[in-house]
């Protein structure tokens, strides 16, 4: 099912329902279909294979990730954060492509051999005045989009979605015409993450308006919450720290909000505490998932977040932690470094199959011939089923022959009234193969008092022996915390 599907199912089922609002216009359904159509009825006639998109959120993205997928071309929507070196080599690797950019984004890749270029005004222009296409390309097992990953650990690889598991995503973990007439999501994550994809994706089959924020900026989001009447909102961790700093000082509680998703990075659990004692009408959702699976795998609901919150049994509470459930239309597994499946209780690789996983990347396939994924994500799950994730296979850190997790420590050091954030990393260790490095954000707070803190509630083997201090962590503006480049910073700063 090609994933254009969608919205003309939206179109002819609610048409004159908002899709897109943003600040001085809006499209309904039917409009946004039609715009999609008169841009795959453009692309037909223009050079490369790809559509390459390089901008912020714009009504353009929506029009251009539908377009592309009715004319059967691969939507490849780029990081345009990226320094100009990283974003030219990745974009000469889309090539031959059709490239739609902001207006001050052109410059920047401009020479690149194989690309065509255009404004995205010129883009939004053509697909207002050309003839419609006649009839979507159908193409369920042709790519439908190619995003490139975070690159946290080196090179970006360019993940393949094809158009049975964008789909087979949404359809079977959303219900169609489901959203309320008035409902409206606000979204500020950026067109080049998979859930800024799977946003418009949902929100679609839903019947929910979604409106655009083109950069995140606490003050406008509160703002455009609040004016804008929004009731739904999806957020990654970093974003809903400095939002709720924003209500605090502004003494808001945005009453119409109604439902918060959050993901894309570890939330910490006195952020999600906080979040639930300023905002208790709103329903808290945390959805764990990977490019490579086309977005969710297990979901940590209102229900979930409210008993844990309330319960005294440590068991319980400490579900706030955890990602939930693993979606019932998959299959989940954690397992050893041999492939075995492991008892609850037990730490390992997160491995899961289902018609949403892609596991595929241009040049190479990681899905296993019996549809398995390895995640390379470290977790555990709990007698229940609640699924724990405590980061990268990368980022686990091997000491006197004990893997140790570093999310565990970073969240106990969290604790600590002085520390407000906290990354942990393995450093090389000629005795035990490697230490333990905490990097904290504190105000007050000595080594000694904090590695104290840690043995206290942990065990001495996982108390850092080295602790420094700054004055704020590195983040992708995906909300994934960069312990790689710490990593890399100390390891070069011990060097004689």
């Amino acid at each position: 099912m090609n994933v254009a599907l969608l919205l003309e199912m939206a179109a002819q089922g609610m048409g004159d329902r908002t899709a897109l609002r943003w600040p001085g216009g809006a499209l309904t359904f039917e409009e946004l279909y039609d715009r999609a159509r008169r841009a795959a009825g453009w692309l037909a006639g223009q050079p490369g294979d790809k559509l390459v998109y390089l901008g912020p959120n714009r009504p353009a993205f929506p029009v251009a990730l539908y377009g592309a997928a009715m004319a059967g071309r691969p939507f490849v929507p780029v990081n345009y954060r990226l320094k100009d070196e990283d974003l030219r080599r990745i974009v000469a690797r889309t090539a031959p492509a059709l490239l739609v950019a902001d207006d001050a984004e052109l410059e920047r890749v401009a020479g690149i051999e194989g690309l065509t270029a255009l404004s995205i005004s010129e883009f939004m222009a053509a697909a207002r005045g050309a003839e419609p296409i006649r009839e979507t390309v159908e193409q369920e097992d042709g790519i439908a989009v190619l995003l490139f990953t975070s690159g946290t650990t080196g090179e970006p690889k360019a993940a393949i979605l094809r158009h049975h598991n964008l789909s087979g995503y949404v359809i079977s973990t959303v219900e169609f015409m489901a959203s309320e007439d008035g409902e409206a999501a606000i979204v500020s994550v950026p067109p080049y993450h998979i859930a800024g994809i799977s946003a418009v994706l949902t929100a679609t089959y839903a019947g929910r308006t979604t409106i655009q924020l083109p950069h995140f900026d606490p003050e406008a989001w509160v703002s455009l919450a609040r004016e804008a009447g929004a009731t739904h909102a999806m957020v990654v961790p970093t974003m809903l720290k400095r939002i709720l700093e924003t209500l605090e000082a502004r003494g808001e509680t945005l009453p119409g909000l109604r439902h918060l998703s959050y993901g894309g990075g570890r939330m910490p659990t006195a952020v999600i505490e906080k979040a639930m004692a300023l905002l208790p009408h709103v329903d808290f959702v945390n959805a764990y998932g990977l490019t490579e699976t086309s977005s969710t795998i297990a979901v940590l609901g209102p229900d979930d977040h409210r008993e844990a919150f309330a319960s005294a049994d440590p068991s319980v509470r400490a579900r706030l932690g955890s990602v939930g459930r693993p979606l019932p239309v998959l299959e989940l597994d954690i397992r050893d470094e041999a492939g075995a499946p492991l008892p609850a209780g037990e730490k390992g690789e997160i491995w899961v199959r289902g018609e949403q996983v892609s596991g595929e990347y241009v040049g190479r396939k990681a899905v296993r011939d019996d549809g398995w994924f390895p995640t390379n994500d470290a977790g555990w799950m709990d007698e229940a089923g609640y699924l724990f994730v405590e980061g990268r296979l990368d980022d686990v850190i091997v000491r006197g022959g004990e893997n140790i997790a570093p999310g565990e420590i970073e969240d106990v050091l969290r604790l600590h009234p002085a520390v407000t954030d906290a990354a942990v990393f393995g450093a090389p260790d000629e005795e035990w193969g490697e230490k333990i490095v905490a990097v904290l954000v504190a105000d007050g707070a000595s080594e000694d008092e904090l590695q104290g803190w840690v043995r206290d509630r942990l065990r001495s083997t996982k108390v850092p022996q080295t602790i420094q201090f700054r004055g704020e962590l590195p983040y992708n503006d995906t909300g994934k915390l960069l312990r790689r480049t710490l990593k890399q910073e100390f390891v070069a700063g011990s060097r004689p």
